[in-house]
């Protein structure tokens, strides 16, 4: 029996591991870096809500192709006409500056320069430069922002590709996709914020590993991390009902739950708490938008001319490709592909 004025969870509070309270102080932690940066929403606000920020956002919908192993960029889209000139000359001592070599070259007697064997034209009113490989591609160029002052300290794919993502080397961080979802919030509530799909490649040796690190909500709210849609079978797991189980028994089995998430939410206020909720309810309503959204008979012949006959194999980058552009269309903000080798 507690006595009156006493709080029965005084005892439970000071209990509280180290973890919980960094956990805990991590949000608070984001949300005073985005309130600097461009307003945040307040404290309680659902994580999924839009934050009001101090300019209006010019982009609404994100596609992001992370092409994993693609081609150089100097086969692409970064000319070095000068690379000409030293071919089959050792790499300067200068140009290295003591980086140390991965484990993949630190067995070669000697680095060369090779530069690049295709020609670069200019294509649009721009002028914009691209290989030959992309005769299509060019033809957009006027439309297209090609960006070539990026770099990294990295040498190795995997610190790279999370530097790419979150702006570290060191996994933890909020990715891309995260800020958008956090920053933009939803403009669906019967999808997720942000999607990603793993296509399947049609080159599978050594491929490189493609973790869900890399599409975390770092300290953001968990709600604010990508879902991952499967590329075959059904996209998400267990939204049919089990058998015997009717959508009336579904819907009370999760009211209970949420009320005594609520409780402990109320009692205890760590955030996690609130993402499952959402959540649980995201999913309730997915049993509806996922297969619609997963239908492709409705598309016009059309489609199959633009995006291909593998557009209808499940899995094929072609499939998710298009899977992405009817998710933007049904107003999910992020949706990103990742394509390996």
């Amino acid at each position: 029996m507690n006595l009156p004025g006493t709080d029965p969870l005084a005892p439970l509070r000071e209990t509280l591991t180290r973890r919980h309270f960094l956990r805990s102080g991590s949000h608070l932690l984001a949300g005073a870096a985005m309130a600097q940066l461009g307003g945040a929403a307040p404290l309680g606000a659902s994580p999924l809500g839009r934050s009001p920020l101090s300019m209006a956002p010019k982009a609404k919908r994100v596609i992001y192709l992370h092409m994993v192993g693609g081609p150089p960029q100097m086969d692409l889209f970064d000319p070095k006409p000068q690379m000409a000139e030293w071919y089959d000359k050792d790499l300067p001592e200068s140009v290295r500056s003591g980086q140390r070599l991965t484990t993949m070259t630190s067995g070669q007697a000697r680095f060369p320069i090779a530069p690049s064997r295709y020609r670069f034209d200019r294509h649009g009113e721009c002028g914009m430069e691209m290989t030959e490989l992309l005769p299509n591609l060019g033809k957009s160029a006027d439309r297209m922002c090609l960006v070539r002052s990026v770099h990294t300290d990295a040498i190795n794919h995997e610190p790279a590709i999370t530097f790419l993502q979150t702006g570290n080397q060191v996994t933890g961080r909020p990715c891309l996709g995260a800020w958008a979802s956090y920053g933009l919030g939803s403009m669906n509530e019967d999808l997720p914020t942000f999607v990603v799909m793993v296509a399947r490649p049609t080159n599978q040796e050594q491929m490189q590993a493609i973790s869900a690190r890399l599409w975390s909500s770092g300290a953001l709210p968990g709600a604010h991390a990508g879902v991952s849609f499967r590329t075959s079978g059904d996209p998400i797991l267990f939204l049919e009902n089990p058998n015997g189980v009717s959508d009336a028994v579904r819907r009370r089995t999760l009211d209970g739950i949420g009320e005594l998430n609520q409780r402990l939410l109320d009692d205890i206020g760590d955030p996690q708490t609130r993402t499952r909720m959402e959540q649980y309810e995201l999913a309730y309503r997915m049993q509806s938008s996922v297969p619609d959204l997963a239908d492709l008979s409705v598309e016009p012949d059309r489609t199959w001319e633009m995006y291909g006959d593998a557009a209808r194999e499940p899995g094929t980058f072609a499939n998710t490709a298009l899977m992405a552009r009817r998710m933007v269309e049904r107003g999910v903000r992020f949706v990103q592909i990742y394509h390996n080798n």
